[in-house]
């Protein structure tokens, strides 16, 4: 059991049932009232991000929470298939629990699963991945009247805002975090 001080960003506790990260936390106290710990938690299940406030006598229980490297197979449906990389075991997760990054997720990358409880509930993609470009408008020299920068599709049908200079077929480097072009390869 976790008490109010114990709660921090980064812990991973377990709200009915369900585990969730902390993302923020802040402590505060005001004259006679007793002390409170306001938060930001992501439900590790489905996504969801919502504040939460503890009141100085509540405990939580820290969730058992497991790390393992697993590899992106394909998409089936409303279905994404991947192998566990430590027992090659298959499983299955919801395109809708993992949201946004889909969008960089390419068959047969290597990435981070979580598991509670044994059981796989989510996936983390790496902060930078490599993708090539398949479609980009011609850059043409002067026309900087945008801001010198042009959208591109890379192979997983994301749409990167890139400078003028990047052709079909060049990598490039993207963080996956922000959607933001980094570098090329």
């Amino acid at each position: 059991m976790l008490s109010l001080s114990q709660i921090k960003a980064g812990k991973t506790i377990v709200i009915d049932g369900q585990p969730h990260s902390v993302l923020a936390n802040e402590h505060s106290k005001m004259g006679r009232a007793g002390a409170v710990m306001r938060t930001k938690l992501k439900n590790l299940i489905t996504g969801a991000v919502f504040d939460k406030t503890f009141q100085g006598a509540d405990k939580v229980d820290e969730a058992d929470v497991t790390k393992g490297k697993a590899q992106y197979l394909y998409a089936e449906g409303d279905l994404l298939h991947f192998m566990d990389m430590g027992n090659y075991e298959q499983f299955s997760l919801s395109k809708e629990a993992l949201g946004d990054s889909l969008q960089f997720l390419l068959e047969g990358a290597e990435l981070t699963i979580v598991r509670f409880e044994d059981l796989p509930i989510n996936i983390e993609i790496p902060i930078k991945v490599s993708l090539r470009v398949i479609e980009a408008p011609p850059g043409i020299k002067g026309d900087t009247a945008s801001g010198g920068d042009k959208l591109v599709t890379v192979e997983t049908g994301a749409k990167i805002t890139t400078p003028l200079f990047v052709k079909v077929g060049d990598i490039l480097i993207i963080n996956t975090q922000t959607g933001a072009y980094v570098g090329r390869e």
